[in-house]
């Protein structure tokens, strides 16, 4: 269980080509809100997997546990139906893989990126 949250959490919070890794401006400040900064910046993973869902312990819904931390993950499935469509109604994104499999695909993906040496190094 402790390898699978590991994993599951740390690819989940910046590998998807579509969630955003802003840089604060030169003032130390993040352009969006903080509610938006998490839509932009999680990913969730697998989140019709009771499986998944149990071995993580709620942590294949990354973006309502950035959003809700302080709410327990037997409430995510159903605080993420409120989310998704949030944050369609405002256009903005909600990022997710639908299986564990596309998720761990998409986190060698980005090992394989972060890999390469910069061209200007």
């Amino acid at each position: 269980e402790i390898p699978l949250r590991l994993v599951g959490s740390e690819m989940c919070i910046r590998d998807r080509d579509e969630a955003d890794m802003p840089l604060p401006d030169s003032n130390g400040n993040i352009k969006n809100s903080w509610a938006i900064h998490q839509l932009k910046t999680t990913v969730n993973f697998a989140a019709k997997s009771k499986l998944v869902n149990w071995f993580t312990g709620g942590l294949n819904y990354q973006v309502e546990h950035h959003i809700f931390p302080n709410i327990s993950h037997v409430h995510y499935d159903k605080i993420a139906k409120i989310v998704k469509k949030t944050s369609s109604d405002f256009n903005l994104p909600y990022n997710e893989f639908n299986t564990f499999f596309d998720a761990i695909k998409a986190h060698f993906k980005f090992l394989k990126t972060m890999g390469v040496k910069p061209q200007n190094a």
